[in-house]
């Protein structure tokens, strides 16, 4: 079943549809927002015939955008760890569910399957898949951006730590530039929408530099 979903993933992907890979909170948070938004973000994939990446689970925000994705038709994979579905948090009606051993093979899948990634508000289980993305942003490694949906300002301690890394060197302005920070589902399908436009965009990153030294 995963080989043949595979296939359709890939040719989901030359007719120019998007498997966009969501990273969010297995509980709620203390905003309505939070909610409100993981809803539009599911209901805007469904809308335009895009497919659901996720963690697989059924409760939290996690639940909500699963939810409305399925509701409006997308295709929705599931991905997630045998100890979590015994534990009986797993989404159903999901069109596929990809059940991976560790944490660390639930979240390479996920990239494996995505090709646009975007981060609700959540946990550190979250801060680390997105922390995964923005690296292999940086190293140019694909994606070429991501997206964290700063909903009531949830990424602005996290944006203004990046910005302190730019200033002390750490990290480069931009590769900053790539990591957008939408305050609303509407602005982040304005963003996903037009990032050929941007694509032409690269950085003199780690990996370049060291080659040219």
């Amino acid at each position: 079943m995963l080989s043949s979903f595979s296939d359709q993933l890939k040719h989901t992907n030359e007719e120019n549809h998007m498997n966009i890979t969501v990273y969010c909170g297995s509980n709620f948070g203390d905003d309505p927002h939070f909610e409100e938004a993981a809803h539009a973000l599911g209901t805007w994939i469904a809308r335009e015939g895009h497919t659901l990446i996720y963690g697989g689970s059924s409760v939290g925000l996690m639940g909500t955008v699963s939810r409305a994705a399925i509701e409006g038709g997308a295709p929705v994979i599931g991905v997630e760890p045998a100890f979590f579905i015994e534990a009986g948090v797993a989404q159903h009606d999901l069109t596929d569910l990809i059940v991976c051993d560790t944490m660390g093979e639930r979240k390479a899948k996920m990239i494996e399957l995505g090709n646009v990634f975007v981060a609700l508000p959540g946990g550190v289980g979250t801060l680390e898949e997105i922390s995964e993305i923005i690296t292999r942003v940086r190293l140019d490694l694909g994606p070429h951006e991501c997206f964290l949906l700063n909903i009531d300002g949830f990424y602005d301690p996290l944006a203004a730590f990046l910005a302190s890394m730019v200033d002390h060197r750490f990290f480069d302005q931009c590769d900053l530039d790539r990591c957008h920070f939408p305050r609303t589902v509407e602005e982040l399908e304005h963003l996903v929408s037009t990032a050929d436009e941007r694509s032409a965009l690269r950085c003199d990153g780690p990996l370049l530099l060291q080659k040219a030294g």
